[in-house]
């Protein structure tokens, strides 16, 4: 199992570019599943999770060709689709489950595996059944699977999810694309990778249009061939912003809209980072004293994003005073501060809040990854304690990130993999 070896402390400076969003493309890649003509996806990141997501659709019958740096790819959909998505494949990744919309919509029945992929809190499926079920599908769960179907084509449906959920909105829109009819979801989340979901489907022909957090869906017969750019990944963007906040770095941030990550660069400037703005590109300089800041907390977009709480903790771990930051999101995603802990950080949690003392001398430790984010959290802290960290199971690292540690060294992090 490959771990990081990281000397600190480093300073980073230089240019980093910025890779194709994860998280967009992984609705985006089963939303293919709707179409009967090919579909080029440009883009995508090389990551562990989009490997994933395309051995599924393989394993569904789609053909698909890769370019040689595997970033496009080109996926025609069989007539005779199957539609059983196996626990072996959908056991490491939670995006799986919206491969089940496209399917009911399109091919009437699946069989799929209850999803797996990180440790960080409940993330039930029932807001997904829920409105599924409300277009017409009917399912029941047996042995892990849910088993599903519907009587021929979905019917456009007014939902409103109890709660803000972005992989039910996802799964909801795709479903509804062919559905008959009008469909409109009420309290959507509204992440810009839901809107990059929809500009591409827009593209290929359906028909959706936003107000607010209300989407409206008039159903069609059929999609035509189409070739889309995946948006940036701003989860990476971010966690590269907040990597040169922490080492007093100075960083060139390319291939972004800046917008896109607005709340999270006006929070940095506020731990005193400087911040400027040339078209795609993000030019950030971190402080010599790190300013603390008490009372943040994790939102739905456009608040702060969860995915970057784990980041935002080491920062304050290195800042002048006491902070603290709230997890509204996920339950169970404070898995990263036992090991910060072990590197000396003195943090407290109470329930979904975490307490955390400025000013800490961190020395290096041997850490252990718990999930995506918290794995680059771990990377972020060995960069600014004293001597060697090692950092463990950097597979979770690489669901999502790609080629981290080749990026990392071109702007001055001494780390490299050990076998």
């Amino acid at each position: 199992m490959d771990k990081f070896l990281i000397n600190g402390p480093c300073k980073i400076k230089g240019k980093v570019s910025i890779s194709g969003s994860k998280n967009a493309s992984i609705p985006i890649l089963a939303a293919t599943l709707l179409f009967n003509k090919p579909v080029i996806i440009k883009n995508l990141p090389k990551v562990r999770d989009i490997n994933t997501m395309l051995n599924l659709l393989k394993s569904l019958g789609s053909k698909i060709t890769l370019s040689r740096d595997r970033k496009t790819a080109k996926i025609i959909n069989k007539k005779n689709m199957k539609t059983f998505a196996s626990y072996s494949l959908v056991k490491t990744m939670r995006g799986s489950i919206l491969v089940l919309g496209p399917l009911i919509s399109k091919f009437y029945k699946s069989k799929i595996s209850l999803p797996g992929g990180c440790l960080i809190g409940a993330r039930p499926v029932d807001y997904h059944l829920s409105a599924l079920k409300k277009l017409g599908m009917e399912y029941k769960i047996r042995d892990g699977y849910i088993l599903a179907k519907s009587n021929g084509r979905l019917k456009g449906e007014i939902i409103k999810f109890p709660k803000i959920s972005v992989g039910a909105t996802e799964n909801s829109i795709i479903a509804a694309c062919l559905a008959k009819g009008k469909t409109i979801l009420k309290n959507c989340a509204v992440e810009p990778e839901i809107k990059d979901l929809t500009q591409f489907l827009n593209k290929a022909g359906a028909n959706i249009r936003w107000s607010g957090r209300i989407c409206t869906i008039i159903g069609i017969n059929s999609l035509t061939s189409t070739n889309y750019t995946v948006m940036a990944d701003r989860i990476e963007a971010g966690t590269f912003c907040v990597a040169a906040t922490l080492t007093k770095g100075s960083l060139q941030i390319k291939n972004l809209d800046p917008k896109m990550i607005n709340t999270e660069l006006e929070l940095l400037k506020k731990f005193g980072a400087k911040i400027k703005i040339n078209n795609n590109n993000i030019f950030i300089k971190g402080p010599d004293k790190i300013k603390s800041i008490k009372n943040i907390k994790t939102k739905e977009f456009p608040g702060i994003p969860t995915d970057l709480q784990a980041q935002l903790m080491v920062l304050m771990c290195k800042s002048s005073g006491k902070s603290s930051i709230t997890e509204s999101i996920f339950e169970n995603r404070f898995m990263h501060v036992a090991e910060l802990q072990r590197l000396g950080a003195k943090i407290n949690v109470i329930n979904n809040k975490a307490i955390i003392e400025g000013n800490t001398k961190l020395k290096g430790a041997e850490l252990m990854s718990s999930d995506l984010r918290a794995s680059v959290a771990l990377v972020l802290a060995a960069m600014v304690a004293n001597g060697k960290s090692i950092v463990g199971r950097v597979y979770h690292l690489e669901r999502g990130y790609e080629n981290i540690e080749n990026k990392l060294q071109k702007i001055g992090v001494k780390i490299k993999r050990l076998k």
